[in-house]
């Protein structure tokens, strides 16, 4: 009976998840498979081209180094934020969140203004005379990671503020009393305890970093395209939707075997599983 209770009161969710999600996804990867050449010809076409090889890497490295800096820099401010008193607190996490209350759009284009030839950065520099002339910053993958870790560093360091709170004081007042230094303390306690949390913001920051469209666009143009701005190359400049489509499928693939990955990571260095 319970068994049947819980199939009536899932199925509303289920049904808007498959036809919202599943059905939408499935059908978009089908189209790869009925093109004409052969079932994975649309998949030869992709991986023999040196350019499109190119923006697949070029994806994947953004989201990754994007991740990574994520990782570092949202912990330490999560450990601050974490061990901080309950005003502060209030204020810093008001801080970090602030950022999500505007628009990916609007964040990236202010990176615009930042990193334009006459934005703030180049003209404090000529200001300073450190430049005698205006760099070039935009449509550079530099430009791309900065703008992806500022707009999704928030998610991480929400994410490991929770894990890192949860953390009892009585184990970093043991191991202080065992005479372990706050940095080993660290390492030794707190990072193993919060792998839970950095494995969730780690797979939320690469997701939405290798599925990201508008910053890329803004910031990268077609001298740092990724997986995202091509896609909508192929859909909606050439529409070529059968190439569309092998873009796709290829970017859930990559997002779910990372997903995997990094479940089977987790399980493998969470202490707490044994």
């Amino acid at each position: 009976m319970k068994t049947l209770a819980g199939w009536i009161l899932s199925s509303p969710a289920t049904l808007a998840v498959s036809l919202f999600l599943i059905i939408p996804v499935a059908a978009t990867i089908s189209v790869t498979f009925t093109a004409p050449g052969g079932t994975f010809a649309p998949y030869v076409d992709f991986f023999s081209s040196g350019f499109q090889r190119t923006v697949l890497w070029r994806t994947f490295e953004i989201a990754a180094i994007t991740t990574v800096i994520s990782l570092i820099l949202g912990l330490l401010t999560a450990y601050v934020v974490s061990r901080s008193a309950p005003w502060m607190k209030s204020v810093l996490i008001v801080l970090a969140v602030f950022p999500l209350l505007t628009g990916v759009v609007v964040r990236s284009f202010a990176w615009l203004i930042i990193l334009g030839r006459n934005g703030v950065l180049n003209n404090s520099l000529e200001w300073l005379g450190v430049i005698e002339r205006p760099l070039s910053l935009l449509y550079t993958q530099t430009s791309v990671v900065l703008a992806l870790i500022y707009i999704f560093i928030p998610l991480m360091i929400l994410v490991l503020i929770g894990v890192l709170e949860n953390i009892p004081d009585d184990l970093l007042q043991a191991s202080a009393s065992l005479g372990a230094s706050p940095t080993r303390t660290f390492v030794q306690v707190v990072l193993p305890l919060a792998t839970p949390g950095l494995i969730v913001g780690a797979v939320l920051v690469f997701t939405a970093s290798f599925t990201s469209y508008a910053t890329p666009h803004l910031l990268g143009g077609t001298r740092q395209m990724t997986m995202g701005t091509f896609l909508h190359q192929r859909a909606m400049t050439s529409f070529d939707w059968t190439s569309a489509s092998t873009v796709a499928a290829i970017m859930v693939v990559v997002i779910v075997t990372t997903v995997l990955v990094m479940t089977r990571l987790a399980k493998r260095l969470n202490p707490m599983a044994s």
